[in-house]
């Protein structure tokens, strides 16, 4: 037990070095941290009023409100809220989750790896998952809270796939494992999930194919996949189909063609805290050796008819893949397959090379170590001491929690979740929450949330008021409880909410709801969770 416990306990220990910097007070100065913070915010006010799937950010956009919510990974969200709720700040609140994701990435790859190649080369494998360069971009760098949520999930998955493949016991907690650990890669970065889902059904076909695995396991694992993409569902289908209602497709348009990459950066680059195309893209100096001697043990294990062979190489062949899809040389495929042109950078493939490698540099440890533990701490003092300079802050940044609770004068993205009928960015706060844009009238604010502003409203004549809400599908606007006209595209207005009320006294209410087709997606996950919490309830019970 003590020998199945120690590279565990050693290797969370060592995960904690690179977050020391997070204790300092204040937020790390990134390129996305401080939007972060905000979005939390908006996120975590929708929560307390009750709205439990935030969509609409209010204060964000100078006030204008923001559907950014939508369309951004909301599990880092949710668990950041979660820390705030028990009484931590909302910079503290962030500071905390990228510390855990840190941590559990590495956990869950060693508890992945450990499966197959043993506890040491599990060690390894999850040491180089942690402490490869691109992680320390993530975290000190850009900021990227949802590319360093999803290191979590990736391993995870694959964990409860070979376990699906290999047991009989605990057959539906398998399987709920599966499903929320796909669930919440889905749930943590869009790009990367999409990224990340050839290789799950590789893996399944590797199990199914190479490996002795038990009967069902095929109808088994598209279960998992089934609810997990189930439970994610209130998110993923609003966020891919009501995309076309927003300047993404414009914003992003081509911008893939200025990101790409000459292979010698891979190798080696210097270190910087700068935008795109200034900080080092590099893959790790021991990961590409460990990497390149995993390709080598590819021709030992096939001589002792290990099939752990076909999974290396294979590997090898996709991280080579992913490489060439970051350099120049692959524009072409770029251009044509359009799906790829979501990712926007190039260079986030990176994610999947860190996973790749990983892997391999287990697999070149299990066939080198041979109990060597001198092995392991050679290799261990390498990859700390080529990477000691990268999990440091740049700088803190102080503000108070009120900066980022009050108006925001941003949207927190280059425009690419803005209504396509709006402007990308307002740029100036409105004078009022509501006003008269023709006629006359006095207009008393009774109440206002994230997703409800109620008025009442007397008008000498037929009235039109401008509501300083940007419109999205889902505001209606109702006077005396009857459903009005709204435009918004009125190039005077543009974006925002307009209507008329006639002559009188009249109680008048903004909301913001779920359309059909969000409620459908709401209701898709609902039942996938009660599907789960059945499975999980009656362990006997087997749909196959």
């Amino acid at each position: 037990m003590l020998k199945k416990f120690l590279p565990f306990l050693f290797l969370t220990l060592l995960s904690m070095i690179p977050f020391f910097d997070l204790f300092h007070s204040g937020l790390p100065i990134t390129h996305d941290g401080q939007d972060h913070v905000a979005r939390i915010a908006n996120f975590y006010q929708n929560l307390s009023e009750g709205n439990i799937i935030p969509r609409w950010a209010p204060n964000l956009n100078w006030g204008y409100g923001h559907p950014i919510l939508m369309f951004l990974y909301p599990l880092p969200s949710y668990a950041a809220s979660l820390f705030h709720f028990l009484g931590f700040s909302l910079i503290d609140s962030l500071k905390i989750i990228f510390g855990f994701a840190f941590s559990l990435s590495g956990i869950f790859m060693f508890l992945w790896l450990r499966e197959f190649l043993g506890n040491y080369p599990g060690f390894i494998g999850g040491l180089l998952y942690m402490f490869a360069p691109y992680r320390f971009i993530d975290l000190y760098v850009r900021g990227a809270l949802g590319e360093h949520f999803a290191f979590i999930f990736m391993p995870l998955i694959l964990y409860f796939l070979l376990r699906i493949s290999q047991k009989k016991e605990h057959h539906n907690l398998l399987i709920i494992g599966g499903a929320i650990s796909l669930s919440g890669l889905i749930l943590s970065h869009n790009a990367i999930s999409l990224m990340f889902l050839p290789l799950i059904f590789l893996y399944i076909l590797y199990l199914k194919f190479f490996l002795k695995t038990q009967k069902n396991f095929i109808k088994n694992s598209l279960l998992f996949l089934f609810l997990g993409l189930g439970v994610s569902s209130f998110f993923l289908l609003p966020a891919f189909f009501e995309g076309k209602y927003t300047l993404r497709d414009i914003v992003t348009a081509k911008d893939y063609a200025t990101r790409f990459l000459d292979f010698g950066k891979f190798l080696y680059g210097q270190w910087s805290y700068g935008i795109s195309g200034q900080f080092t893209v590099q893959v790790g100096i021991v990961q590409w050796i460990l990497s390149v001697a995993a390709l080598l043990s590819c021709l030992a294990l096939y001589k002792r008819k290990n099939k752990l062979w076909i999974l290396t190489f294979s590997s090898f062949v996709v991280f080579l893949l992913t490489i060439f899809l970051m350099t120049p040389s692959s524009k072409l495929i770029w251009d044509k397959i359009t799906i790829l042109q979501k990712f926007q950078f190039p260079w986030r493939f990176l994610s999947i090379s860190v996973f790749l490698t990983s892997f391999l540099g287990a697999v070149a440890m299990s066939s080198i170590l041979k109990n060597k533990i001198y092995l392991v701490a050679i290799v261990t003092i390498l990859v700390l001491f080529l990477n000691k300079d990268y999990w440091h802050a740049k700088g803190y940044l102080l503000k108070e929690e009120s900066f980022f609770t009050r108006i925001y004068n941003g949207t927190t993205d280059t425009g690419e979740s803005a209504p396509i009928w709006s402007v990308r960015f307002m740029e100036t706060r409105p004078e009022s929450h509501i006003q008269v844009i023709l006629g006359s009238a006095k207009i008393k604010e009774l109440y206002r949330n994230s997703v409800k502003h109620e008025y009442e409203i007397n008008a000498v004549n037929k009235t039109r008021i401008r509501e300083n809400t940007l419109y999205f599908p889902g505001w209606n606007v109702l006077v005396d409880g009857v459903s009005t006209n709204i435009e918004f595209q009125d190039a005077q207005n543009r974006g925002v909410m307009t209507f008329f009320v006639p002559q009188g006294k009249h109680m008048v209410s903004l909301e913001f709801k779920e359309t059909r087709f969000r409620l459908f997606a709401d209701f898709i996950s609902l039942f996938s969770f009660l599907a789960i919490l059945i499975l999980w309830k009656n362990k006997q019970f087997r749909l196959f």
